[in-house]
């Protein structure tokens, strides 16, 4: 008896412990809020990787994009494209998105793993022509700067990195892929 009633705290202790750490993996960094106003249908098409804080899942690509389409359920197909300079290959990453509260504001939750999510935050966006975007994920170790163009101008990436650095993102670590 006293066997089965550990083995069931056990299995509940890990089962709480699995759902906080899949819930912090779709929280937001205390400072950043996501854009209001926020649509998906303006947003969708392909976005150029212009800066990033850099990920294992993303070491050593350039030409990075990022392509995004309407899912038959109403969520968002996600395609990531770079080129593995090391390798002499291009990767694809193919996930899907879904927005964690209403459809008007730039908060997605993105899975490129089975059922695990993390955050897609939309912290900064150029919302007269979605021309450029500021997203975070869960927290201040996930930044990228997107653009609709494969280079921006320096005032825009000057602007990211300040509106970063008082975010409290390391602006220090940022790195600016090549891009063709």
């Amino acid at each position: 008896m006293i066997k089965r009633i550990w083995a069931s705290t056990a299995r509940l202790s890990l089962l709480a412990v699995s759902a906080a750490m899949l819930s912090a993996c779709l929280g937001i960094p205390a400072s950043v809020e996501p854009v209001q106003g926020f649509d998906l249908n303006r947003y969708l098409g392909t976005w150029y990787e212009i800066a990033r804080l850099d990920h294992s899942f993303e070491k050593g690509l350039d030409n990075v994009t990022a392509e995004y389409s309407m899912r038959d359920d109403g969520g968002v197909n996600v395609v990531n494209t770079g080129f593995l300079t090391v390798q002499d290959e291009w990767k694809v990453a193919e996930g899907k998105a879904y927005f964690v509260n209403d459809s008007d504001e730039g908060y997605l939750k993105v899975s490129f793993f089975g059922p695990f999510y993390g955050s897609y935050v939309i912290f900064e966006l150029d919302k007269n022509d979605y021309e450029y975007a500021f997203v975070s994920g869960p927290d201040t170790s996930f930044l990228w700067l997107l653009s609709r163009t494969p280079t921006v101008d320096q005032d825009l990436i000057d602007h990211f990195v300040a509106t970063s650095a008082r975010l409290g993102f390391d602006t220090g670590k940022l790195i600016f892929p090549a891009q063709k």
